[in-house]
């Protein structure tokens, strides 16, 4: 075996080390930008999640205020509440024409003579 079949291989080997080298590099900088994109996207959950309770409290404050069942407005809608360890307290009841019960509110306020107000007269 010559000195000149080593030298090619070696240059070979070179080269190729100069490519993966290359690859890794990339990969690197590829690395580096998506733990910079999943920070900073973990810091806006986070952000969210704060106004989500924020705003949650401030719904609930509301609601109490006005004495709405927010339970019985999640279940009539159909939405089950995403906190684990709770219910949206759905009961199924229904009047006697089938129809889902009404708010206490709705009932109220179309029953003659009650003078209840609906929240488009308040």
């Amino acid at each position: 075996m010559g000195l000149g079949s080593t030298a090619k291989k070696l240059q070979t080997v070179a080269d190729m080390a100069e490519k993966l080298y290359g690859r890794v590099d990339e990969l690197r900088e590829q690395v580096a930008a998506m733990r910079e994109q999943v920070e900073t996207t973990g810091e806006r959950v986070e952000r969210i999640e704060h106004e989500l309770h924020e705003q949650r409290a401030l719904l609930g404050a509301l609601a109490e205020t006005r004495d709405v069942d927010v339970e019985r407005v999640l279940a009539e809608a159909g939405i089950e509440d995403a906190e684990p360890g709770t219910s949206s307290g759905r009961d199924g009841s229904t009047a006697a024409d089938g129809e889902p019960n009404p708010t206490p509110e709705a009932a109220s306020a179309s029953e003659p003579g009650a003078g209840g107000t609906s929240d488009t007269q308040r």
